[in-house]
């Protein structure tokens, strides 16, 4: 978003209309419930003759038991072997065979899995889909192999990279009690330790039809769907142990500031890093959310921002700065802020500066101008989506696995537009609260500039 929100900027500037709202040139959406529970929405375009097909469980890596971390990862690589009618790799290679491509992913909410192929196949992905989500045939072999396989990739994604690894140190230390703090690949002593039982357990507790959302988005229609969803999902029973809503242990009032410090001898760039609580976006209830996806715009997106303007150009104590804000979530969410010092700027004094810059702007309050310009950015950004099925199938899919509405995701652009400027600064007041955040350093081992109150991890 905030690549394509930079290159619209001159754009934006010079033109006199802005586009129609995204809600309302949004393509046909359709949605219905089967008898077993499962959730069904229908997007359609009809320009190509191609669909985007995804089920999407509300189970993610939040919704894992104490000691089980990652399993919910792990169960995302294993449906990819046999069920009672498929052979191990079958899957994805009749999809590949059929002139499609798919996919899957895990995160804290959600873990979903999807297809893109021609219009006419659907039936087929429908069939395969259905089959996997209740006959899932697993052995030893198969947990000792694809354990190596995430095992590997946690070395690639986060051991061998000093950044992530303070990163995955910093959700710890925000989250003092919820599951957002445990990382979605998992703890690696706890991946070492996924057995059969745990995959298996996690699959009989989430995987089925009342716990899962279809999204078909492409050249259908939704009688088209409901007759196929009839006949392949239908059948499904609905597992009565499936919970609404979902119990997770939350957050208690946070109290005390904390900072941390990581080493590592690879780090060549030092950077810090501070995250607050923040609140998600609610049914119904989204300004807030709204208020504060647009200070994540003012504060941290191009050349224009607040944070660039104050700590690159002004002060010229930095190198990058930038902020980070998804309020997508069924939880509570957080919201970052970056800076990369300048050569010979410490530390502690970027964060000095960067605390204000902050202040500096609840004193002064938004910019009229370049809040009109993000707004069309981001209005821009919500109408180009609609050309991709795939994007609009995710943009649903995500919000309805965080708890939200067809009606939240379609009123939303229209929510950004009317947000104020005394709403921004509002809600900016409320997120930077020392107490509810944490402050990182990453340095290299040999850097001495750390804060005095630092705890070293």
């Amino acid at each position: 978003m905030k690549r394509l929100a930079a290159a619209l900027t001159l754009a934006a500037v010079t033109l006199t209309a802005p586009p129609a709202l995204a809600e309302e040139t949004v393509t046909p959406v359709t949605d219905f419930t089967l008898d077993n529970g499962m959730e069904v929405v229908v997007i359609e375009d009809h320009r190509a003759p191609v669909v985007v097909h995804m089920v999407w469980y509300r189970a993610g890596s939040a919704d894992e038991t104490a000691g089980t971390s990652g399993v919910a990862h792990f169960l995302e690589h294993l449906l990819f072997k046999g069920t009672e009618t498929m052979e191990a790799g079958e899957f994805s290679r009749v999809v590949a065979e059929n002139g499609g491509t798919d996919n899957a992913f895990t995160s804290y909410d959600q873990t979903a899995y999807f297809q893109r192929i021609a219009a006419d196949r659907l039936g087929l992905m429908m069939q395969m889909e259905a089959d996997r989500m209740v006959n899932l045939q697993l052995d030893e072999d198969d947990i000792l192999t694809e354990r190596d396989v995430i095992i590997e990739e946690r070395n690639t994604r986060v051991e061998n990279d000093p950044s992530a690894l303070m990163r995955e140190q910093m959700g710890a230390a925000l989250y003092q009690n919820h599951r957002y703090g445990v990382p979605i690949i998992g703890w690696r002593h706890e991946m070492e330790a996924l057995d059969l039982e745990a995959a298996t357990g996690f699959y009989q507790r989430h995987y089925a039809p009342n716990n899962a959302i279809l999204i078909v988005a492409g050249d259908v229609t939704p009688d088209e769907v409901r007759a196929l969803a009839e006949e392949h999902y239908a059948p499904i029973p609905a597992n009565p142990e499936v919970g609404a809503p979902r119990l997770r242990p939350q957050e208690p009032p946070q109290l005390a500031e904390r900072r941390l410090v990581y080493r590592d001898p690879r780090v060549a760039q030092p950077y810090l890093m501070r995250r607050y609580l923040a609140p998600e976006r609610d049914p119904g209830d989204q300004r807030t959310a709204a208020a504060l996806t647009l200070l994540d715009e003012i504060l941290g997106s191009g050349q224009t921002s607040v944070l660039n303007r104050d700590l690159q150009f002004d002060a010229q104590v930095a190198l990058h700065t930038g902020s980070y804000y998804d309020g997508t979530s069924y939880d509570t969410s957080s919201f970052t802020l970056i800076v990369v010092p300048a050569a010979d700027v410490s530390l502690e004094d970027a964060e000095a500066a960067l605390d204000t810059a902050l202040a500096n702007f609840l004193e002064e309050g938004v910019d009229a101008d370049q809040l009109d310009r993000i707004k069309f950015q981001l209005n821009a950004d919500l109408v180009y989506q609609q050309d991709s099925t795939q994007s609009l199938a995710r943009r649903y899919g995500g919000a309805l696995t965080a708890g939200l509405t067809i009606e939240d995701v379609q009123a939303w652009p229209g929510i950004l537009q009317s947000i104020t400027a005394e709403e921004i600064v509002e809600a900016a007041r409320q997120v930077f609260d020392a107490k509810q955040s944490v402050t990182g350093y990453l340095m290299a081992e040999e850097a001495a500039d750390a804060p005095q109150q630092e705890v070293s991890q």
